[in-house]
């Protein structure tokens, strides 16, 4: 077994009492490759800010879990070597989907994971994230459960309809439970297409899509019945539009593609919730200078000359949901 202690990691708990008590965010970014652990980490230090480097079911399908928690080592001794002398960078299991997955992920050095029992009935959620608590917490490893489900699709984690959460369930399942954290469904949903046409209004100056607004209403009820309790927002991508865009104007086909508004993330970073989910926006942030090199730049073939611009990219939209989305820059 490998502690993530040992790896110079560190759990959820204190970082997330912090942004509860501070009103801000921590940033939570899905990871599959070097260049996006390396993105992250220059964001992270630049801004001194903590940050969760998550790891989905598809991530370790396409990267390898033992490599990946390497990276997340070697993350840690690359913000050292950057000038950050106590970096604080947690490695989070992403919608682990069962007992086994996560004890794996637990005995191989991560210091977070999720487990996502959403789509089981209620006490049969209860029920295994109980079991994952209890053998998480044995080993100092922090656990965030799910109540409610995000529509969309991101790698397997995929529902054609979303079901906000229950607040009368929240104070019940977080003492029965035991868990850390909690996602929790209040409008946002996974990948690039968060909302179809029909859900969405139409701005008449610009011709994009506006989406619905997020159900603070919700979240305001969950923050009476559970104070304090660290929340989690999954799906909070924001899809920018100048990515998009570009991404089009380059070969690319995303009609319609649509994300949370990042005024609303602000709104809710200075709420109970205390993570906040991206994956897509880095995605897209990568495609769109790769595709944007390879059309200014057809005869070049090394991935090193088109990996680093999208490097930058990355780092520049980590820089900016920070500083000006999450506020958990300056918290080091």
């Amino acid at each position: 077994m490998v502690s993530y202690k040992e790896l110079g990691l560190v759990n959820t708990r204190d970082m997330f009492a912090k942004a509860v008590a501070g009103g801000y965010a921590i940033p939570a970014f899905n990871f599959n490759t070097m260049e996006q652990m390396q993105a992250i980490v220059q964001a992270a230090v630049e801004t001194k800010s903590p940050v969760i480097m998550q790891v989905s079911k598809g991530a370790r399908a396409y990267a390898n879990g033992t490599i990946l928690r390497y990276m997340a080592q070697g993350a840690v001794e690359y913000a050292k070597e950057l000038g950050c002398e106590k970096p604080q960078i947690a490695l989070h299991l992403d919608h682990g989907d069962s007992f086994e997955i996560c004890k794996e992920c637990i005995d191989n050095g991560f210091s977070s994971v999720m487990i996502d029992g959403s789509h089981l009935p209620y006490e049969e959620n209860i029920a295994l994230t109980k079991k994952v608590v209890e053998y998480a917490h044995a080993h100092d490893v922090t656990v965030e459960a799910e109540l409610g489900v995000l529509a969309g699709v991101e790698d397997e984690v995929s529902s054609e309809v979303s079901h906000y959460t229950k607040p009368e369930e929240v104070e019940d399942f977080s003492k029965r439970t035991g868990c850390d954290s909690l996602a929790i469904s209040i409008g946002t949903s996974h990948g690039a297409y968060k909302f179809t046409p029909e859900q969405c209004t139409r701005d008449p100056k610009t011709g994009l899509l506006v989406p619905p607004p997020l159900a603070f209403d919700i979240l305001a009820e969950i923050e009476k019945r559970i104070p304090g309790f660290p929340i989690v927002l999954h799906g909070s991508s924001s899809v920018p539009q100048d990515e998009v865009a570009t991404i089009n104007q380059f070969g690319g086909k995303l009609p319609d593609a649509v994300g949370i508004p990042e005024e609303q993330l602000r709104q809710a970073s200075k709420s109970a919730v205390c993570k906040i989910n991206i994956d897509s926006d880095s995605r897209l942030a990568m495609t769109a200078a790769i595709r944007k090199y390879f059309a200014e730049n057809p005869a070049h073939f090394d991935p090193r000359q088109y990996l680093k611009p999208a490097r930058e990219a990355m780092k520049k939209m980590y820089i900016h949901k920070i500083m000006e989305v999450l506020g958990s820059n300056d918290k080091l």
